[in-house]
């Protein structure tokens, strides 16, 4: 299983090792570091902790989890903030490697993390997080465990303006479902939702009111919702033009396939697609999996043909995979059946990320994960 962001207690985690922030000297600090001992028992991990003695900052040691859930516990000593001018992130990074370097030791398959140096020790939360981010990737590529960043509330992850800046400013301009009931909503307080209207707009077509009865007040939608037959038609569908405004607003996009390309690929399955992609990028079929933040098992079964067509997350993280614009994205997820929408937040963040170039799908995963949004790979087919 890849890496995946949860929000949970870590000392609930059901993983093979939790990673605990630790002191360089014997005995245990604020914040994780008591949770994890009052979890695990306080009497026998200190004991072993006085055992071990001073630990050099950067560095990890491991012990048994005792207690928890876990069967290990990687105890890692990181360095407090001072303005970024005393190598603090060369100590983070070092943190990162060491207990990465642990767990291949034990042959740990399962490892919950925090995000290391967020908390009592000051570190910035958007430089934190690319550290994390950064080392996670790395060690990630070479490696196959269930990796899982733990963050304990929603408040200590609040990470989006720092991070992506106008990602809210996008969202809110181009995502359909909350503009529209803002923008084009009578104010009755009846009326219906933009994405009910589409739902009816046929049988409204087909009603008398439509069809020339034009003394009909209103046209009933169902029990509870009713249009007024006073609005046009084409006046009450600018519910339906705002979806076009998706398209539109966003600077022309351009595939940097030539017309042959385009022309040849047109038969290709969803997979088949995916393949001529990597081969004109020059990716092996490891590198498009793991960039995709997917299962090794999920990606054979969509690569042998087990499953024939793959869900909407697992295509996105293979267009991002694939460093796709966002012409060539639409056209990978036609063959899926799928297509990019803007009533869907997960899509509207996804297209912000594939407009800007930036194709880390963990970061992309963050930002979803931080609007409560799915996140892309995973081990879902």
């Amino acid at each position: 299983m890849p890496f995946q962001i949860v929000r949970n207690d870590i000392t609930k985690m059901q993983v093979d090792a939790i990673v605990n922030t630790a002191n360089p000297f014997p005995g245990y600090g604020a914040g994780i570091d008591t949770a994890v001992y009052e979890a695990a028992g306080v009497e026998e991990l200190l004991a072993r902790r006085h055992e071990i003695g001073t630990v050099e900052p950067g560095t990890s040691f491991i012990t048994e989890g005792y207690r928890l859930p876990a069967k290990y516990i990687i105890h890692t000593v990181g360095t407090a903030w001072h303005g970024g001018e005393e190598g603090e992130e060369a100590v983070l990074r070092n943190c990162y490697r060491s207990v990465f370097a642990l767990a291949v030791e034990n042959d740990i398959e399962s490892l919950a993390i925090p995000l290391l140096a967020s908390g009592c020790y000051g570190f910035p939360k958007g430089i934190a997080l690319r550290i994390a981010l950064s080392e996670i990737e790395n060690f990630m590529s070479d490696h196959d465990p269930e990796l899982y960043l733990v963050v304990f509330d929603e408040k200590s992850f609040s990470l989006t303006s720092e991070l992506y800046g106008d990602i809210d400013s996008y969202i809110s301009d181009n995502y359909v479902e909350e503009k529209s009931q803002e923008e084009y909503a009578p104010s009755a307080p009846s009326a219906p939702s933009p994405g009910r209207l589409f739902s009816h707009i046929n049988r409204r077509m087909k009603s008398a009111a439509f069809s020339g009865a034009a003394t009909a007040r209103r046209v009933q939608i169902d029990e509870d919702m009713a249009v007024p037959e006073s609005a046009p038609l084409f006046g009450s569908m600018a519910a339906a033009e705002s979806m076009q405004v998706f398209e539109d607003r966003a600077a022309p996009d351009k595939s940097d396939r030539s017309l042959e390309d385009v022309v040849n690929d047109l038969d290709k399955s969803f997979m088949e697609l995916v393949f001529s992609f990597a081969d004109s990028k020059g990716m092996t079929d490891v590198e498009v999996q793991k960039k995709a933040n997917l299962d090794r098992k999920a990606f054979s079964k969509l690569k042998c043909g087990t499953t024939k067509n793959p869900s909407k997350s697992t295509a996105l993280a293979l267009a991002v995979a694939l460093e796709l614009s966002l012409d060539d994205t639409k056209d990978l997820l036609s063959r899926a059946g799928l297509a990019l929408s803007p009533c869907s937040k997960q899509d509207v963040i996804v297209r912000y990320f594939i407009e800007r170039e930036a194709y880390d799908i963990f970061e992309i995963n963050i930002a979803l994960f931080e609007h409560g949004e799915p996140p892309l790979g995973m081990q879902t087919a």
